[in-house]
Protein backbone atom coordinates (compact mmCIF):
# COMPACT_ATOMS: atom_id res chain seq x y z
CA UNK A 1 0.00 0.00 0.00
CA UNK A 2 1.65 3.28 -1.03
CA UNK A 3 2.30 5.44 2.08
CA UNK A 4 -1.08 7.21 3.04
CA UNK A 5 -0.08 11.40 3.13
CA UNK A 6 -1.07 12.41 7.03
CA UNK A 7 -3.86 15.77 6.89
CA UNK A 8 -2.16 19.23 8.27
CA UNK A 9 -4.81 19.39 10.89
CA UNK A 10 -7.44 17.26 13.31
CA UNK A 11 -10.15 19.25 11.39
CA UNK A 12 -9.46 16.35 8.87
CA UNK A 13 -10.97 13.56 10.91
CA UNK A 14 -13.74 16.43 12.45
CA UNK A 15 -16.33 14.41 10.66
CA UNK A 16 -14.59 11.19 9.97
CA UNK A 17 -16.26 8.08 9.83
CA UNK A 18 -14.25 4.84 10.57
CA UNK A 19 -13.78 4.22 7.08
CA UNK A 20 -12.20 7.13 6.72
CA UNK A 21 -9.83 6.63 9.31
CA UNK A 22 -8.64 3.11 8.86
CA UNK A 23 -6.24 3.49 5.59
CA UNK A 24 -3.63 5.33 7.67
CA UNK A 25 -3.29 2.43 10.26
CA UNK A 26 -3.62 0.12 7.23
CA UNK A 27 -0.63 1.86 5.87
CA UNK A 28 1.16 1.69 9.42
CA UNK A 29 0.50 -2.18 9.69
CA UNK A 30 1.60 -2.85 6.23
CA UNK A 31 4.71 -0.89 5.38
CA UNK A 32 7.73 -2.39 5.80
CA UNK A 33 9.55 -2.51 9.26
CA UNK A 34 13.03 -2.99 10.14
CA UNK A 35 15.98 -1.31 12.38
CA UNK A 36 16.25 0.78 10.12
CA UNK A 37 12.84 2.77 9.30
CA UNK A 38 11.49 2.23 13.01
CA UNK A 39 12.13 5.38 14.05
CA UNK A 40 10.48 7.11 10.96
CA UNK A 41 7.81 4.71 11.51
CA UNK A 42 6.91 5.59 14.50
CA UNK A 43 6.84 9.37 14.41
CA UNK A 44 4.47 8.74 11.76
CA UNK A 45 2.66 6.73 14.02
CA UNK A 46 2.60 9.36 16.74
CA UNK A 47 1.71 11.81 14.55
CA UNK A 48 -1.39 9.91 13.15
CA UNK A 49 -2.48 9.45 16.87
CA UNK A 50 -2.12 13.02 17.38
CA UNK A 51 -4.15 14.01 14.86
CA UNK A 52 -6.96 11.49 15.55
CA UNK A 53 -6.76 12.07 19.70
CA UNK A 54 -7.08 15.76 19.02
CA UNK A 55 -10.58 15.65 16.79
CA UNK A 56 -11.55 13.05 19.72
CA UNK A 57 -10.85 15.51 22.20
CA UNK A 58 -12.44 18.30 20.47
CA UNK A 59 -15.39 16.65 20.29
CA UNK A 60 -15.73 15.37 23.74
CA UNK A 61 -15.13 18.97 24.83
CA UNK A 62 -17.91 20.04 22.43
CA UNK A 63 -20.51 17.26 23.86
CA UNK A 64 -19.67 18.26 27.46
CA UNK A 65 -19.86 21.89 27.35
CA UNK A 66 -23.31 21.94 25.83
CA UNK A 67 -25.09 17.98 26.21
CA UNK A 68 -28.23 19.16 24.98
CA UNK A 69 -27.02 19.87 21.31
CA UNK A 70 -28.04 17.17 18.53
CA UNK A 71 -25.07 17.32 16.74
CA UNK A 72 -22.24 17.55 19.58
CA UNK A 73 -24.12 14.37 20.60
CA UNK A 74 -23.57 13.05 17.55
CA UNK A 75 -20.11 13.69 17.05
CA UNK A 76 -19.27 12.45 20.46
CA UNK A 77 -20.97 9.22 19.88
CA UNK A 78 -19.33 8.95 16.50
CA UNK A 79 -15.68 9.06 18.41
CA UNK A 80 -16.83 6.55 21.27
CA UNK A 81 -19.39 3.92 19.73
CA UNK A 82 -17.36 4.04 15.94
CA UNK A 83 -14.27 5.13 15.96
CA UNK A 84 -12.24 4.92 19.21
CA UNK A 85 -12.84 1.32 20.52
CA UNK A 86 -12.08 0.16 17.06
CA UNK A 87 -8.73 2.45 17.11
CA UNK A 88 -8.00 0.89 19.99
CA UNK A 89 -8.04 -2.94 17.94
CA UNK A 90 -5.55 -0.92 15.61
CA UNK A 91 -3.34 0.24 18.07
CA UNK A 92 -2.86 -3.05 19.22
CA UNK A 93 -2.02 -4.44 16.23
CA UNK A 94 0.60 -1.88 15.56
CA UNK A 95 2.06 -2.54 19.32
CA UNK A 96 2.33 -6.19 18.49
CA UNK A 97 4.64 -5.05 15.27
CA UNK A 98 7.19 -3.18 17.21
CA UNK A 99 7.52 -5.96 20.14
CA UNK A 100 7.81 -8.27 17.56
CA UNK A 101 10.87 -6.46 15.74
CA UNK A 102 12.18 -6.27 18.85
CA UNK A 103 13.25 -2.79 18.87
CA UNK A 104 14.27 -0.97 22.21
CA UNK A 105 16.37 2.03 22.68
CA UNK A 106 16.67 4.19 25.96
CA UNK A 107 13.43 6.26 26.74
CA UNK A 108 11.01 3.83 25.24
CA UNK A 109 11.61 0.93 28.07
CA UNK A 110 8.01 1.98 29.67
CA UNK A 111 6.24 2.60 26.29
CA UNK A 112 7.25 -0.94 25.04
CA UNK A 113 5.75 -2.72 28.20
CA UNK A 114 2.98 -1.03 28.18
CA UNK A 115 3.02 -1.93 24.58
CA UNK A 116 3.00 -5.44 25.50
CA UNK A 117 0.75 -5.06 28.29
CA UNK A 118 -2.21 -4.03 26.14
CA UNK A 119 -1.35 -7.03 23.49
CA UNK A 120 -1.82 -9.43 26.31
CA UNK A 121 -5.20 -8.42 27.65
CA UNK A 122 -6.48 -7.47 23.73
CA UNK A 123 -9.64 -9.64 23.19
CA UNK A 124 -11.17 -8.81 19.30
CA UNK A 125 -15.16 -9.63 20.82
CA UNK A 126 -14.63 -6.65 23.24
CA UNK A 127 -14.07 -3.83 20.92
CA UNK A 128 -18.29 -3.72 20.42
CA UNK A 129 -18.55 -4.15 24.54
CA UNK A 130 -16.49 -1.11 24.49
CA UNK A 131 -18.63 0.62 21.74
CA UNK A 132 -21.74 -0.06 24.14
CA UNK A 133 -20.34 1.14 27.19
CA UNK A 134 -19.54 4.74 25.48
CA UNK A 135 -22.66 4.81 24.55
CA UNK A 136 -24.32 4.56 28.41
CA UNK A 137 -21.54 6.89 29.19
CA UNK A 138 -22.92 9.78 27.12
CA UNK A 139 -26.50 8.78 27.83
CA UNK A 140 -25.15 9.40 31.79
CA UNK A 141 -23.48 12.68 30.92
CA UNK A 142 -27.03 13.72 29.02
CA UNK A 143 -28.98 13.38 32.03
CA UNK A 144 -26.78 14.93 34.54
CA UNK A 145 -26.53 17.69 32.31
CA UNK A 146 -30.00 17.82 32.22
CA UNK A 147 -30.52 18.09 35.66
CA UNK A 148 -31.94 21.22 37.50
CA UNK A 149 -33.86 22.44 40.46
CA UNK A 150 -36.52 25.23 41.06
CA UNK A 151 -34.56 27.90 44.07
CA UNK A 152 -36.58 30.53 44.83
CA UNK A 153 -38.21 30.66 41.79
CA UNK A 154 -35.23 30.59 39.90
CA UNK A 155 -34.06 27.24 37.66
CA UNK A 156 -30.54 26.07 39.09
CA UNK A 157 -28.08 23.40 37.99
CA UNK A 158 -27.60 21.21 41.23
CA UNK A 159 -23.88 22.24 41.20
CA UNK A 160 -25.44 25.94 41.52
CA UNK A 161 -26.45 25.30 44.70
CA UNK A 162 -22.81 24.88 45.98
CA UNK A 163 -22.64 28.50 47.07
CA UNK A 164 -25.76 27.95 49.59
CA UNK A 165 -24.10 25.25 51.19
CA UNK A 166 -21.42 28.07 52.71
CA UNK A 167 -24.47 30.15 53.93
CA UNK A 168 -24.45 31.03 57.72
CA UNK A 169 -28.25 30.33 57.94
CA UNK A 170 -28.52 26.22 58.86
CA UNK A 171 -32.09 26.24 57.29
CA UNK A 172 -30.87 27.47 53.91
CA UNK A 173 -28.03 25.04 54.22
CA UNK A 174 -30.32 22.22 54.97
CA UNK A 175 -32.41 23.64 52.00
CA UNK A 176 -29.67 23.59 49.45
CA UNK A 177 -27.79 20.30 50.66
CA UNK A 178 -31.13 18.16 50.59
CA UNK A 179 -32.17 19.84 46.87
CA UNK A 180 -29.02 18.98 45.31
CA UNK A 181 -29.35 15.57 46.38
CA UNK A 182 -33.04 15.51 45.29
CA UNK A 183 -32.56 15.03 41.12
CA UNK A 184 -30.35 12.07 42.17
CA UNK A 185 -32.64 10.61 44.47
CA UNK A 186 -35.49 11.04 41.73
CA UNK A 187 -33.01 9.56 38.73
CA UNK A 188 -31.92 7.16 40.89
CA UNK A 189 -33.62 4.00 39.24
CA UNK A 190 -32.59 5.29 35.46
CA UNK A 191 -29.00 5.94 36.46
CA UNK A 192 -28.73 2.42 38.43
CA UNK A 193 -30.26 1.08 35.68
CA UNK A 194 -27.61 2.39 33.58
CA UNK A 195 -24.73 1.12 35.63
CA UNK A 196 -26.21 -2.55 35.99
CA UNK A 197 -25.45 -2.84 31.75
CA UNK A 198 -22.41 -0.64 32.36
CA UNK A 199 -21.49 -3.76 35.02
CA UNK A 200 -22.38 -6.59 32.54
CA UNK A 201 -20.56 -5.29 29.97
CA UNK A 202 -17.29 -4.52 31.96
CA UNK A 203 -17.44 -8.43 33.69
CA UNK A 204 -18.00 -9.52 30.38
CA UNK A 205 -14.83 -7.74 28.58
CA UNK A 206 -13.04 -8.94 31.98
CA UNK A 207 -13.84 -12.92 31.20
CA UNK A 208 -13.11 -12.36 27.67
CA UNK A 209 -9.86 -11.08 28.35
CA UNK A 210 -9.17 -14.01 30.84
CA UNK A 211 -10.11 -12.16 33.95
CA UNK A 212 -11.69 -13.63 36.75
CA UNK A 213 -13.35 -9.93 37.54
CA UNK A 214 -13.05 -6.40 36.08
CA UNK A 215 -11.18 -5.02 39.20
CA UNK A 216 -8.43 -7.37 38.19
CA UNK A 217 -8.55 -6.18 34.11
CA UNK A 218 -8.88 -2.48 35.36
CA UNK A 219 -5.55 -2.57 37.30
CA UNK A 220 -4.01 -4.26 34.17
CA UNK A 221 -5.82 -2.18 31.69
CA UNK A 222 -4.32 1.18 33.47
CA UNK A 223 -0.60 -0.16 33.58
CA UNK A 224 -0.22 -0.58 37.21
CA UNK A 225 3.06 -2.11 37.14
CA UNK A 226 4.12 -0.94 40.24
CA UNK A 227 1.57 -1.45 43.21
CA UNK A 228 -1.28 -4.22 43.59
CA UNK A 229 -4.44 -4.28 44.08
CA UNK A 230 -3.88 -5.56 47.73
CA UNK A 231 -1.57 -2.01 48.06
CA UNK A 232 -5.09 -0.48 47.89
CA UNK A 233 -6.32 -2.84 50.57
CA UNK A 234 -3.56 -1.73 52.77
CA UNK A 235 -4.35 2.08 52.17
CA UNK A 236 -7.31 1.57 53.00
CA UNK A 237 -6.74 0.20 56.71
CA UNK A 238 -4.02 3.55 56.70
CA UNK A 239 -7.05 5.81 56.41
CA UNK A 240 -8.62 4.23 59.56
CA UNK A 241 -5.74 4.10 61.25
CA UNK A 242 -3.57 7.32 60.34
CA UNK A 243 -6.33 9.67 58.99
CA UNK A 244 -9.56 8.63 60.82
CA UNK A 245 -7.95 10.58 64.28
CA UNK A 246 -7.57 13.84 62.46
CA UNK A 247 -10.69 13.71 60.85
CA UNK A 248 -12.30 13.43 64.14
CA UNK A 249 -10.14 16.47 65.84
CA UNK A 250 -11.25 18.67 62.95
CA UNK A 251 -14.72 17.41 63.09
CA UNK A 252 -14.87 18.32 66.53
CA UNK A 253 -12.88 21.41 66.67
CA UNK A 254 -15.51 22.70 63.93
CA UNK A 255 -18.57 21.33 66.46
CA UNK A 256 -16.82 23.41 69.05
CA UNK A 257 -16.48 26.75 67.29
CA UNK A 258 -20.31 26.32 65.69
CA UNK A 259 -21.58 25.58 69.21
CA UNK A 260 -23.60 22.60 67.98
CA UNK A 261 -24.51 19.64 70.06
CA UNK A 262 -24.07 17.58 66.74
CA UNK A 263 -22.59 18.16 63.26
CA UNK A 264 -25.12 17.78 60.46
CA UNK A 265 -23.70 17.42 56.52
CA UNK A 266 -24.88 20.59 55.58
CA UNK A 267 -22.47 21.74 58.38
CA UNK A 268 -19.40 20.82 57.00
CA UNK A 269 -18.88 23.65 54.47
CA UNK A 270 -19.39 26.47 55.87
CA UNK A 271 -17.11 28.61 58.02
CA UNK A 272 -17.39 27.16 61.81
CA UNK A 273 -16.84 30.89 62.84
CA UNK A 274 -19.49 32.57 61.37
CA UNK A 275 -17.66 34.14 58.41
CA UNK A 276 -19.30 35.08 55.23
CA UNK A 277 -17.89 32.51 52.97
CA UNK A 278 -15.25 33.47 50.26
CA UNK A 279 -15.64 34.49 47.33
CA UNK A 280 -12.66 34.79 44.95
CA UNK A 281 -14.54 35.99 42.01
CA UNK A 282 -17.77 37.40 40.92
CA UNK A 283 -17.40 36.53 37.11
CA UNK A 284 -15.72 34.18 35.20
CA UNK A 285 -12.90 36.47 33.65
CA UNK A 286 -12.70 37.35 37.55
CA UNK A 287 -11.92 33.69 37.94
CA UNK A 288 -9.32 33.53 35.32
CA UNK A 289 -7.66 36.47 35.29
CA UNK A 290 -6.15 36.71 38.67
CA UNK A 291 -4.46 32.73 38.19
CA UNK A 292 -1.89 34.07 36.01
CA UNK A 293 0.18 36.19 38.24
CA UNK A 294 -0.34 33.29 40.67
CA UNK A 295 1.40 30.95 38.37
CA UNK A 296 4.26 33.29 37.86
CA UNK A 297 5.38 33.47 41.11
CA UNK A 298 5.57 29.46 41.09
CA UNK A 299 7.24 29.85 38.02
CA UNK A 300 7.45 32.21 35.28
CA UNK A 301 6.80 29.98 32.67
CA UNK A 302 3.48 28.53 33.99
CA UNK A 303 2.19 31.94 33.61
CA UNK A 304 2.99 31.32 29.71
CA UNK A 305 1.51 28.35 29.03
CA UNK A 306 -2.09 29.12 30.88
CA UNK A 307 -1.98 32.38 29.24
CA UNK A 308 -1.49 30.18 25.90
CA UNK A 309 -4.70 28.25 26.72
CA UNK A 310 -6.65 31.32 27.06
CA UNK A 311 -5.49 33.26 24.13
CA UNK A 312 -6.55 29.77 22.23
CA UNK A 313 -10.01 29.89 24.17
CA UNK A 314 -9.04 26.83 25.67
CA UNK A 315 -11.16 27.44 29.18
CA UNK A 316 -14.54 26.37 29.68
CA UNK A 317 -14.78 27.39 33.04
CA UNK A 318 -18.86 28.15 34.51
CA UNK A 319 -21.56 26.42 35.32
CA UNK A 320 -24.55 26.12 33.48
CA UNK A 321 -27.41 24.24 32.45
CA UNK A 322 -26.56 21.56 29.73
CA UNK A 323 -23.10 21.09 30.83
CA UNK A 324 -21.81 18.02 32.07
CA UNK A 325 -20.99 17.89 35.64
CA UNK A 326 -17.10 17.76 36.58
CA UNK A 327 -13.60 19.13 35.56
CA UNK A 328 -11.14 17.92 33.75
CA UNK A 329 -8.11 18.57 31.92
CA UNK A 330 -7.32 17.06 27.83
CA UNK A 331 -4.38 17.52 26.01
CA UNK A 332 -4.89 18.91 22.33
CA UNK A 333 -1.80 16.60 21.13
CA UNK A 334 -1.23 17.47 17.75
CA UNK A 335 -1.00 21.68 18.96
CA UNK A 336 0.57 20.52 21.58
CA UNK A 337 -2.03 22.54 24.07
CA UNK A 338 -4.43 21.89 26.63
CA UNK A 339 -7.73 22.33 27.72
CA UNK A 340 -9.96 23.01 31.20
CA UNK A 341 -13.16 22.35 31.45
CA UNK A 342 -14.73 22.99 35.08
CA UNK A 343 -18.36 24.05 36.67
CA UNK A 344 -17.13 27.38 38.82
CA UNK A 345 -20.19 28.96 40.96
CA UNK A 346 -17.95 31.68 42.31
CA UNK A 347 -17.10 29.44 45.94
CA UNK A 348 -13.76 28.82 46.86
CA UNK A 349 -13.24 25.47 45.95
CA UNK A 350 -13.54 26.76 42.45
CA UNK A 351 -10.46 28.40 42.30
CA UNK A 352 -8.51 24.94 43.96
CA UNK A 353 -10.24 23.37 40.72
CA UNK A 354 -8.36 25.64 38.61
CA UNK A 355 -5.12 25.46 39.98
CA UNK A 356 -5.95 21.24 40.35
CA UNK A 357 -6.73 21.31 36.33
CA UNK A 358 -4.01 24.08 35.34
CA UNK A 359 -1.31 21.72 37.27
CA UNK A 360 -2.19 18.68 34.81
CA UNK A 361 -1.92 21.32 31.90
CA UNK A 362 1.31 22.68 33.38
CA UNK A 363 2.21 18.41 33.14
CA UNK A 364 0.63 18.12 29.66
CA UNK A 365 3.10 21.35 28.14
CA UNK A 366 6.48 19.84 29.98
CA UNK A 367 5.60 16.10 28.42
CA UNK A 368 5.03 17.30 25.32
CA UNK A 369 8.01 17.96 24.95
CA UNK A 370 9.02 14.36 24.24
CA UNK A 371 9.03 12.92 20.75
CA UNK A 372 6.63 10.96 20.56
CA UNK A 373 3.04 10.83 21.70
CA UNK A 374 3.40 7.56 23.33
CA UNK A 375 6.13 8.75 25.89
CA UNK A 376 3.93 11.22 27.33
CA UNK A 377 1.33 10.76 29.63
CA UNK A 378 2.69 8.71 32.66
CA UNK A 379 -0.44 7.23 33.71
CA UNK A 380 -3.19 8.65 36.26
CA UNK A 381 -1.20 8.40 39.67
CA UNK A 382 1.58 10.77 38.36
CA UNK A 383 -0.46 13.07 36.74
CA UNK A 384 -2.63 13.51 39.83
CA UNK A 385 0.86 14.49 41.51
CA UNK A 386 1.23 16.91 39.10
CA UNK A 387 -2.53 18.72 39.63
CA UNK A 388 -2.82 18.18 42.91
CA UNK A 389 1.16 19.47 43.77
CA UNK A 390 -0.08 22.73 42.00
CA UNK A 391 -2.94 23.39 44.46
CA UNK A 392 -0.07 23.35 47.30
CA UNK A 393 2.68 25.53 45.46
CA UNK A 394 0.59 27.87 44.01
CA UNK A 395 -1.35 28.23 47.46
CA UNK A 396 1.05 30.65 49.40
CA UNK A 397 0.23 32.90 45.94
CA UNK A 398 -3.25 33.81 46.15
CA UNK A 399 -3.51 37.00 47.81
CA UNK A 400 -4.00 40.13 46.67
CA UNK A 401 -0.50 41.26 47.13
CA UNK A 402 0.59 38.49 44.82
CA UNK A 403 -2.03 39.53 41.74
CA UNK A 404 -4.84 37.23 42.90
CA UNK A 405 -7.91 37.15 44.65
CA UNK A 406 -7.84 37.13 48.55
CA UNK A 407 -6.94 39.55 51.27
CA UNK A 408 -4.14 38.30 53.43
CA UNK A 409 -6.94 37.15 55.99
CA UNK A 410 -8.83 35.63 53.45
CA UNK A 411 -5.81 33.72 51.74
CA UNK A 412 -4.84 32.28 54.86
CA UNK A 413 -8.77 30.82 55.60
CA UNK A 414 -8.58 29.43 52.03
CA UNK A 415 -5.03 27.89 52.62
CA UNK A 416 -6.50 26.32 55.90
CA UNK A 417 -9.62 25.15 53.86
CA UNK A 418 -7.23 23.32 51.20
CA UNK A 419 -4.95 21.66 53.88
CA UNK A 420 -8.25 20.65 56.15
CA UNK A 421 -10.28 19.39 52.66
CA UNK A 422 -6.83 16.77 51.94
CA UNK A 423 -7.28 15.27 55.68
CA UNK A 424 -11.03 14.86 55.08
CA UNK A 425 -10.44 13.90 51.65
CA UNK A 426 -8.94 10.59 51.99
CA UNK A 427 -11.83 8.73 53.75
CA UNK A 428 -13.76 9.66 50.58
CA UNK A 429 -11.15 8.67 48.87
CA UNK A 430 -10.92 5.09 50.76
CA UNK A 431 -14.57 4.95 50.39
CA UNK A 432 -14.56 5.22 46.79
CA UNK A 433 -11.76 2.73 45.72
CA UNK A 434 -13.28 0.03 48.15
CA UNK A 435 -16.76 0.08 46.75
CA UNK A 436 -15.07 -0.06 43.68
CA UNK A 437 -13.13 -3.32 44.90
CA UNK A 438 -16.75 -4.61 46.30
CA UNK A 439 -18.95 -4.15 43.17
CA UNK A 440 -16.58 -6.16 40.86
CA UNK A 441 -16.16 -9.00 43.28
CA UNK A 442 -18.62 -9.48 45.07
CA UNK A 443 -22.01 -11.11 42.69
CA UNK A 444 -24.13 -8.72 45.14
CA UNK A 445 -22.60 -5.72 43.20
CA UNK A 446 -25.07 -6.54 40.47
CA UNK A 447 -27.88 -5.66 43.12
CA UNK A 448 -28.81 -1.37 42.77
CA UNK A 449 -29.79 -1.97 46.49
CA UNK A 450 -27.04 -4.28 47.55
CA UNK A 451 -24.92 -1.43 45.99
CA UNK A 452 -26.43 1.09 48.13
CA UNK A 453 -26.49 -0.17 51.43
CA UNK A 454 -22.90 -1.27 50.70
CA UNK A 455 -21.83 2.43 50.40
CA UNK A 456 -23.76 3.54 53.12
CA UNK A 457 -21.31 0.65 55.32
CA UNK A 458 -18.45 2.37 53.51
CA UNK A 459 -18.92 5.67 54.31
CA UNK A 460 -19.54 4.78 58.12
CA UNK A 461 -16.86 2.62 57.45
CA UNK A 462 -14.46 5.61 56.62
CA UNK A 463 -15.89 8.83 57.99
CA UNK A 464 -16.71 7.55 61.29
CA UNK A 465 -19.60 8.94 63.98
CA UNK A 466 -18.47 12.52 64.04
CA UNK A 467 -21.27 13.52 61.56
CA UNK A 468 -24.98 12.90 62.44
CA UNK A 469 -26.52 11.60 59.09
CA UNK A 470 -29.92 9.99 60.77
CA UNK A 471 -32.90 10.37 58.33
CA UNK A 472 -30.27 10.81 55.52
CA UNK A 473 -29.84 7.64 54.23
CA UNK A 474 -31.16 8.51 50.48
CA UNK A 475 -29.12 12.05 50.61
CA UNK A 476 -26.37 9.88 51.66
CA UNK A 477 -26.82 6.90 48.57
CA UNK A 478 -27.54 9.75 46.51
CA UNK A 479 -23.63 11.15 46.71
CA UNK A 480 -22.31 8.01 44.92
CA UNK A 481 -24.61 8.16 41.97
CA UNK A 482 -22.71 12.01 41.56
CA UNK A 483 -19.56 10.61 41.08
CA UNK A 484 -18.41 10.78 37.32
CA UNK A 485 -15.71 8.20 38.16
CA UNK A 486 -18.53 5.38 38.84
CA UNK A 487 -20.00 5.66 35.79
CA UNK A 488 -17.36 7.18 33.35
CA UNK A 489 -13.95 6.19 34.39
CA UNK A 490 -14.20 2.92 36.96
CA UNK A 491 -10.62 2.32 39.15
CA UNK A 492 -9.69 6.01 38.52
CA UNK A 493 -9.60 7.23 41.74
CA UNK A 494 -7.21 5.51 44.38
CA UNK A 495 -4.72 7.27 42.18
CA UNK A 496 -6.03 10.52 44.06
CA UNK A 497 -5.40 9.13 47.39
CA UNK A 498 -1.59 7.88 46.68
CA UNK A 499 -0.41 11.40 44.17
CA UNK A 500 -1.97 13.20 47.12
CA UNK A 501 0.54 11.65 49.83
CA UNK A 502 3.14 12.31 46.78
CA UNK A 503 1.90 15.87 46.62
CA UNK A 504 2.13 16.12 50.14
CA UNK A 505 6.06 15.50 49.77
CA UNK A 506 6.62 17.37 47.44
CA UNK A 507 4.98 20.37 49.39
CA UNK A 508 7.02 19.85 52.39
CA UNK A 509 9.90 20.07 50.23
CA UNK A 510 8.97 23.33 48.81
CA UNK A 511 8.76 24.50 52.72
CA UNK A 512 12.01 23.82 53.22
CA UNK A 513 13.75 24.75 49.70
CA UNK A 514 11.05 26.19 47.10
CA UNK A 515 12.99 26.95 44.69
CA UNK A 516 14.75 23.61 44.55
CA UNK A 517 11.38 21.79 45.20
CA UNK A 518 9.59 23.18 42.14
CA UNK A 519 12.86 22.39 39.71
CA UNK A 520 12.43 18.75 40.59
CA UNK A 521 8.68 19.05 40.02
CA UNK A 522 9.32 20.34 36.53
CA UNK A 523 12.00 17.91 35.90
CA UNK A 524 9.65 14.85 37.15
CA UNK A 525 6.92 16.20 34.64
CA UNK A 526 9.31 16.45 31.69
CA UNK A 527 9.63 13.03 32.15
CA UNK A 528 6.33 11.73 30.84
CA UNK A 529 5.83 8.10 30.60
CA UNK A 530 9.75 6.99 30.16
CA UNK A 531 10.22 6.23 33.38
CA UNK A 532 8.18 3.37 35.62
CA UNK A 533 6.14 5.07 38.51
CA UNK A 534 8.65 4.71 41.24
CA UNK A 535 11.37 6.32 39.77
CA UNK A 536 8.95 9.55 38.43
CA UNK A 537 8.07 10.02 42.07
CA UNK A 538 11.77 10.11 43.14
CA UNK A 539 12.74 12.35 40.34
CA UNK A 540 9.41 14.70 42.23
CA UNK A 541 11.47 14.58 45.21
CA UNK A 542 8.47 11.71 46.69
CA UNK A 543 8.06 7.69 47.28
CA UNK A 544 5.02 6.00 46.98
CA UNK A 545 2.86 5.57 50.25
CA UNK A 546 0.73 2.94 51.14
CA UNK A 547 1.20 1.91 54.92
CA UNK A 548 0.08 3.79 58.09
CA UNK A 549 3.44 5.56 59.43
CA UNK A 550 3.77 6.84 55.85
CA UNK A 551 0.66 8.51 55.89
CA UNK A 552 0.69 9.48 59.21
CA UNK A 553 3.74 11.36 59.08
CA UNK A 554 2.06 13.71 56.61
CA UNK A 555 -1.05 14.06 58.01
CA UNK A 556 0.95 15.38 60.92
CA UNK A 557 2.95 17.62 59.03
CA UNK A 558 -0.43 19.20 57.49
CA UNK A 559 -2.13 19.37 61.25
CA UNK A 560 0.74 21.46 62.08
CA UNK A 561 0.62 24.03 59.56
CA UNK A 562 -3.36 23.88 59.78
CA UNK A 563 -2.55 25.04 63.78
CA UNK A 564 -0.13 28.10 62.29
CA UNK A 565 -2.92 29.07 59.66
CA UNK A 566 -5.28 29.07 62.40
CA UNK A 567 -3.44 30.24 65.49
Amino acid sequence: MAAKVLPDTPDAFKDASWQDVLPYYEELATRPLDAGNVEDWLADWSRFESLLSEAAALANFAYTCDTADPDREAAQLRFGTQITPRAHEQRVRLQARLVELGYVRPGLETMIQRFRNQMDIFDEANVPLFAEISELGTQWAKINGAMTVQWEGEEKTPAQLLPFLLATEPDVRERAFRLRAQPYIEQRDVLAGIFDRMYDLRQKVAKNAGFANYRDFAHREKNRFDYTPEDCMRFHVAVEEAVLPAVERINERRRRRMGLERLRPWDMSVDPSGRAPLRPFEDIRGLIDPAAPIFAHVDPDFRGYYQAMDDAGLLDLDNRKGKAPGGYCMTLPFRKLPLIFMNAVGVDGDLRTLLHESGHAFHSVEASKLPLLFQRHPGSEMAEVASMSMELLASPFIGKENGGYYSEQDARRSRADLLEGIILFFPHCASVDAFQQWIYLDPAGRDADARDRKWLELRQRFEGPTVDWTGLDRERIARWYMQPHFFASPFYYIEYGIAQLGALQVWRNSLQAREEAVRKYREALALGATRPLPDLFRAAGAKLVFDTEGMHELVTLVEEELDKLEN
